[in-house]
């Protein structure tokens, strides 16, 4: 299957997903993070706003930062095509709406840190395999963003175990992820 049809089958698979069976997921995922070791040992994190049906990671922002983890959350960057920007956030911070609908920072108030600055980077997808390739909305954002910059911080990717498929046929420019967590288990390259 080529990766257009694995986006369209898998965004599907996620959007059927009942609220509750979403809430019960992130939960379950926030859990796996806290005692994941990368999540555990890390002072900054990079976390997202769920849209679409992906995976919400704000149970594991609320663990981080109770934990007293510095939290980030990306921005579209308003002059580099697909790009972004990563800004300190709080829970009790004010979010704006972007082109897309999603919900981010506002630019003009945000402390912005450069990626390489986070110690690991929690990405939404919409399917990934057991080599921990990842496919994203079809963007490239992470992929442009993060693309030399790899080596210096984690990139754990978060999805519901149905989002898994056999087998993706990775790209030169598709970005590596070090692990899956899901609502089972934690995923590490095979």
């Amino acid at each position: 299957m080529d990766t257009i049809a694995i986006r369209q089958l898998m965004r599907e698979k996620r959007r059927l997903l009942t609220p509750r069976q979403q809430k019960i997921a992130g939960e379950n995922i926030a859990k796996q993070l806290s005692t994941f070791p990368p999540f555990c040992n890390s002072k900054r994190i990079a976390f997202y706003i769920a849209h679409d049906g992906e995976i919400d990671p704000g149970f594991a922002m609320g663990i981080a930062e109770a934990a007293g983890k510095e939290c980030y959350l990306p921005i579209l960057h308003p002059l580099k095509q697909n790009r972004l920007y990563f800004a300190r956030h709080s829970n009790a911070d004010f979010l704006s709406i972007n082109r897309y609908g999603i919900k981010e920072p506002l630019l003009r108030k945000a402390k912005v840190i450069p990626a390489f600055a986070i110690d690991l980077i929690l990405l939404p997808l919409v399917a990934f395999d057991r080599s921990c390739n990842r496919i994203g909305m079809g963007g490239g954002f992470y992929d442009r963003t993060l693309q030399f910059q790899q080596h210096l911080t984690r990139l754990v990717g978060l999805a519901q175990s149905c989002q898994e498929t056999g087998s993706i046929n990775k790209q030169p420019w598709d970005i590596q992820l070090q692990a899956v967590v899901t609502e089972k288990s934690v995923i590490y390259p095979s």
